[in-house]
């Protein structure tokens, strides 16, 4: 910003060519939340327009009748004068400076065959309407903007008022009003800075709420979940040593529990490092699976007793492939399905489909009844829903995608997603 008198002159002749052709100041948007005075306000707006109207109408033919009777003006001439010196006022609350460009010609022509002994030489509808104007253009631009505004508009009292006295008088009157708009604004804007502090103050509490939560999550999460986890690693680990009579069998289901467990164990710290950081999304230090991954996730619920196969579609051609983003989504969907699958129907044989083309990955993952289950382990009683449908139509969601869960006709269930390739989003791990 340029500073002393070179900038304080550059400023002042911006401020002058805002007035006379600058772009407009349309009205505020209303400060603070809405109370019961903005309430009620809305409800009698509509009532007010109708009286406006009449009220304005009333206004100039009110100034027509003056110009006629006091200074014996043609008829035509009176009514578009009338009309000129009233319509400021009804462009100054949504254009003031408009109204402005509007009214202050009007100074001038306003006083055509003014009497000499007027102490106004213009109707006391065209000074009302223009005091109007002043005052809503004070209120809404600049104090630079305004301060043009009024010393301009001084300059007809000057030459058109009979005496300096009454001069002086409409001086005072135009500078008092574009003081008083001036602190109706200065009043306006404190008040938005008010209310946006608030606003601010309560996003900041609201989002250490969240961090505070997020951490309480990750300390209870940390100090039970996985020194459980931790616990079934270490028993599955040391059982082959401790139990000398295990079979071959029993100690490479026992190795699987432990590799398994210590994966939960490393995923479980990663979520504790999303939620422990202020930001979106912290670090990856590992990387995450992907659609190859998952044959291993088929054969990782084989050796938990599920009956699962796969039926794999077609891949898509050299030179598209399928992006990480969906890849990652992927996994997660059929490893939520699977769980489902194990959790609310134990025991019945599950079908996984992979199909991936040109355009998009569809996937479906399919369980048969509960009652007609498969090789594994016998139906026992369905467990309680969590959130995993919801994650899964999130992950769908975020890459443009869909997804639908639920029952098929011979009772059984089936989660069907469509995740395209050129989504809007990624999908979080």
């Amino acid at each position: 910003m340029e500073i002393g008198p070179a900038g304080t002159l550059r400023g002042a002749l911006d401020d002058l060519r805002r007035l006379l052709v600058g772009a407009d100041y349309p009205p505020s948007p209303p400060v603070g939340p809405p109370g019961r005075w903005r309430r009620r306000w809305h409800r009698i707006r509509p009532l007010l327009t109708p009286v406006l109207v009449f009220a304005t109408i009333g206004l100039t033919i009110a100034g027509v009748q003056h110009l006629t009777d006091v200074r014996d003006l043609a008829t035509p001439v009176a009514i578009v004068l009338g009309i000129a010196g009233s319509l400021p006022a009804v462009l100054a609350p949504f254009r003031p400076l408009l109204a402005w460009r509007v009214g202050y010609p009007l100074l001038y022509l306003g006083v055509l065959d003014a009497r000499p002994d007027e102490a106004w030489p213009w109707s006391p509808v065209q000074i009302v309407a223009f005091l109007f104007v002043l005052l809503l253009l004070a209120g809404r631009t600049t104090l630079g903007i305004a301060a043009w505004a009024g010393l301009l508009s001084v300059v007809p009292a000057y030459l058109f008022v009979p005496t300096a006295a009454n001069a002086h008088g409409v001086a005072i009157l135009f500078t008092a009003v574009v003081l008083v708009g001036d602190q109706v604004r200065r009043r306006r804007q404190s008040q938005r800075a008010l209310a946006e502090q608030a606003e601010r103050s309560e996003l900041e509490q609201a989002r250490r709420a969240v961090l505070e939560e997020r951490t309480r999550i990750a300390r209870e999460m940390h100090d039970v979940v996985a020194h459980h986890m931790s616990m079934i690693a270490v028993q599955a680990e040391t059982a082959p040593y401790r139990l000398a009579e295990l079979s071959e069998p029993a100690r490479a289901e026992f190795t699987a529990i432990a590799g398994s467990a210590r994966e939960a164990l490393a995923d479980m710290r990663r979520l504790l490092g999303v939620l422990r950081s202020e930001a979106a999304a912290a670090p990856e230090t590992a990387p995450q699976p992907g659609l190859a991954d998952v044959p291993e996730l088929v054969e990782a619920a084989r050796r938990a007793g599920m009956a699962v196969t796969v039926a794999a579609g077609p891949e898509p051609a050299a030179g598209r492939a399928v992006p990480e983003a969906v890849g990652l989504a992927a996994y997660r969907i059929v490893q939520e399905a699977l769980a489902n699958a194990a959790r609310h129907a134990p025991g019945t044989a599950v079908r996984v489909s992979v199909d991936a083309d040109e355009q998009a990955l569809r996937i479906g993952v399919w369980n048969d009844p509960a009652g007609r289950p498969g090789p594994g382990r016998r139906a026992e009683a369905a467990a309680p829903a969590g959130h995993g449908l919801t994650g899964m139509r999130e992950r769908a969601r975020l890459l443009g995608g869909r997804l639908r869960a639920g029952p098929t006709s011979d009772q059984g269930y089936a989660v069907t997603a469509y995740l395209p390739y050129d989504g809007p989003a990624e999908a979080a791990g």
